[in-house]
Order: C-alpha cells, then sequence, then structure tokens
C-alpha cells in the first residue's frame, strides 16, 4: 500500500517508508541508525498506532500491584482508556474505561474500588463490568439496566506481568513469548515482587526512549556518574533476538549485592548467579532482570514529541525477605532514580538533535544490535518488510550468557 501523505516537515510518509525499508534491510555487519523522520513524523505515528499498538499486547503493570479484589490499574492504548482490575472471583480481567451512559471516563489512576461510579452523572458499575444502577433512568421506556455491561478485551498474565489487546485473533501471549521463556525462565520473574511504579511524561519520541532502555553502548558515557564505571562493554553479550523481543546479556560482578543472586537463591547456577538480561518485548515494554532485582519501562507515545512512562521496580523474594531488605531497596531506588534522570537528559537531547536540517543517522556498533533488531520489527509491522529477525535459536547461535560478543 502506497502512503501519499506529507509528514508535518513536508516531506512523502512513503518516501520515509522507503527509507526505513532500506536502512532496515542492510545487514547487522552493515547496520545503519534508522532515519529522523520515522521518530519526527506525526504521520509514522499514526501509521504506528493503527499498524502496531491496535494489534499487539501491550503491558500495563505486575499481577502483584493488584492483590486484593476491586484493586485496579487505568492505562490506554492508542485513544482507547481501559482499567484493569482484579474480580471479586480472582481474576484480572481488562475493561473499557468510558461509561456506557455519555460517554465519561470513569476511573483515573490506580486504587481500589468495590464499586465503579460515573464522576459525570453517577452511573454506577459492578468490578465484573455489569451496570448497578442509573439515577434517574426510570422515565426512559427503552432504558433496561441489564442490557449494560462495560466491553471486556483481552487480558492475560505471563511471568507476572498483565498484558491487554485490542486484538481479538492475536496468539496468546505465552505463546509469544514461549522462545523469551526458554531464555529467561530460570530467573522466575512472576516470584519477584514490585516496590515502586511511577508516571512520567518526557519531551522525546517514544522510539528513542525503548532504543535507549535497549541497549547498553552508551551505559559508559552517558551514566558515567553513576552506573557507568561498572559497566565494560567487554561484559555485554547482544546475540540475535525473536520476532516478538530482543535482549542481550550482561555477566559480571555486580556493584550493588542484589545485581548478583542472594545465597539463599538455589535455583540459578554458575554464570547465571551473576548474568542480567535487558530484554524488550515489543513495542513497548523493557525489562532489566537480574539474579536479585528487576526494573522496567512500559512506554506509551501521547504524541510525536511526548512519551508517558511507566517506570517501577522491585526485587527477588530472597531479597525481600532478606533481613537487610529494606536498606537494599533504598539504594535500589536512589541508583535507578539517577540514572533515569540521566536517560531522560539523554533521550530528550536525541530528539531535539533529530529535528535538525542536517540530522543523519550513522552506523551502529554490535552493542546496539537491539535497536537494529527493533527498526526491523518496525519496518516488518509498518508493511515495508516481509520478515523480522530470525530467533537466535533457530540460527543455531548459543542463547546463554556464555555466547560470543561477536555479531
Amino acid at each position: 500500500m502506497t502512503v501519499r501523505a506529507l509528514d508535518s516537515r513536508g516531506k512523502a510518509v512513503d518516501a520515509i517508508l522507503s527509507e526505513l525499508r532500506i536502512a532496515a534491510s542492510r545487514p547487522m555487519e552493515d547496520a545503519m541508525a534508522m532515519p529522523p523522520s520515522v521518530y519526527t513524523s506525526r504521520e509514522i505515528l499514526d501509521l504506528e498506532s493503527e499498524r502496531i499498538f491496535r494489534h499487539e499486547w501491550i503491558c500495563v503493570g505486575r499481577e502483584s500491584t493488584l492483590a486484593k479484589s476491586g484493586d485496579y490499574v487505568t492505562s490506554e492504548i492508542v485513544g482507547q482508556p481501559l482499567v484493569v482490575i482484579r474480580g471479586r472471583d480472582e481474576k484480572i480481567r481488562a475493561y473499557s474505561n468510558v461509561c456506557l451512559h455519555r460517554m465519561s471516563t470513569l476511573l483515573v489512576g490506580s486504587g481500589n474500588a468495590q464499586v465503579i461510579v460515573c464522576p459525570y452523572h453517577g452511573w454506577c458499575y459492578n468490578i465484573d463490568g455489569t451496570l448497578r444502577a442509573a439515577p434517574h433512568m426510570e422515565a426512559n421506556r427503552g432504558f433496561c439496566k441489564a442490557d449494560y455491561q462495560l466491553p471486556e478485551l483481552r487480558c492475560e498474565i505471563w511471568e507476572g506481568w498483565i498484558y491487554v489487546t485490542l486484538n481479538p485473533a492475536i496468539q496468546p501471549v505465552a505463546d509469544r513469548l514461549k522462545p523469551l521463556y526458554e531464555l529467561i525462565g530460570r530467573y522466575r520473574m512472576g516470584e519477584y515482587v514490585e516496590t515502586f511504579r511511577e508516571d512520567h511524561v518526557w519531551n522525546t519520541n517514544w522510539k528513542i526512549l525503548a532504543e535507549n532502555f535497549m541497549e547498553s553502548y552508551h551505559l559508559p558515557i552517558l551514566h558515567r556518574l553513576t552506573v557507568g564505571p561498572h559497566s565494560r562493554v567487554e561484559d555485554m553479550n547482544c546475540p540475535p533476538g525473536g520476532e516478538t523481543f530482543n535482549y542481550h546479556w550482561i555477566t559480571k560482578e555486580a556493584s550493588l549485592p542484589i545485581g548478583n543472586a542472594h545465597p539463599s537463591n538455589k535455583h540459578l547456577k554458575g554464570e547465571w548467579r551473576k548474568t542480567t538480561a535487558l530484554v524488550t518485548i515489543y513495542p513497548t515494554h523493557l525489562i532489566t532482570l537480574t539474579p536479585g532485582y528487576f526494573w522496567y519501562l512500559i512506554v506509551q507515545p501521547r504524541d510525536v514529541d511526548k512519551v508517558h512512562m511507566v517506570y517501577g521496580g522491585g526485587m527477588a523474594p530472597e531479597f525481600i525477605a532478606d533481613p537487610k531488605g529494606l536498606e537494599y531497596l533504598t539504594e535500589l531506588k536512589t541508583i535507578l532514580d539517577a540514572v533515569n534522570h540521566e536517560d531522560q537528559r539523554g533521550v530528550e537531547g536525541v530528539f531535539i538533535g533529530m529535528q535538525a536540517r542536517l540530522a543523519k543517522g550513522g552506523h551502529l556498533s554490535h552493542l546496539e544490535r537491539p535497536n537494529y533488531e527493533f527498526g526491523r520489527y518496525l519496518a516488518h509491522r509498518l508493511g515495508v518488510l516481509n520478515t523480522t529477525v530470525e530467533s537466535a535459536k533457530s540460527r543455531g547461535i548459543p542463547i546463554g550468557p556464555a555466547a560470543s560478543n561477536k555479531t
């Protein structure tokens, strides 16, 4: 399909897609960054909304945050407000977060609700989405309370994460991420305990933020005041990923005690006790998973130059139970906040540069393989590349932390 519209800077969108196709078609050994217009064009963002976000599984957070009946969290997928809530039967479900009367949004943020009350006219819903009460509707002969049920969206749990989709035909999350589970299942990520979750809005494009999290090439420089001195490129191994994810490993003695496995952790052996997995689950779920803690981002585009970010993290159960658990947690949150501040400065600066008339992306390092694969994923989903990168396993490439750093 040929797209004839012009982007906000006057460039034909089909020309931008052609440039993306050319970049994504290059071999990894000669990889180039995606062209600036892929990030700065609102029309490209519109295509991403239609061809990616309306069709993929989108993570909204951790299952453990919805511990009790009525616990909920709100989110949005390309303009569709949704609420994810634990029902009285203990199951977690997702519903449209829009009243069926005059279409006001219902709940905001997160919390606990035993009933859902519309803030506009007071229509009241049960937490299973059925209409409980509607004030002053008795004079309307066509009104029947039983006709009203908040639309339910597909919602699944994988490794402690909640995913929601607008796509009724998509494969189950566990099926799509089976190759990833084979890589990281040994960590038992579903048992990790979330200890903080925050919302931020940054002035950058969502893809810049995603790419920043998925590569470790920038660690020694951008994070030179925090984790940079402990980040050696020799420790980083970037194998090929899969059609639904990319990843890389860092194997080293951690600067924080919780970066390696707790002494009471008996399920991680050998090098796995000091190996960190950095995982991108397409399109917007980014996880740093260590033997002792995890932290993550969930990114949601607000506009071409604005991204909403859920920033959260926590620790493995062995460290939660440790007598020094609170001390470890405080230390972790302090350093992650500092790292996040450095990242914000970095990604907002990149977006400023990308808008320059003379901006042009260069060759990628082998340490930016995740970015290369992300570009191929985008090109495939936007319809300009026939196939995504093959999985490491299907190509016979080692998938453990001792795999070669060579591209």
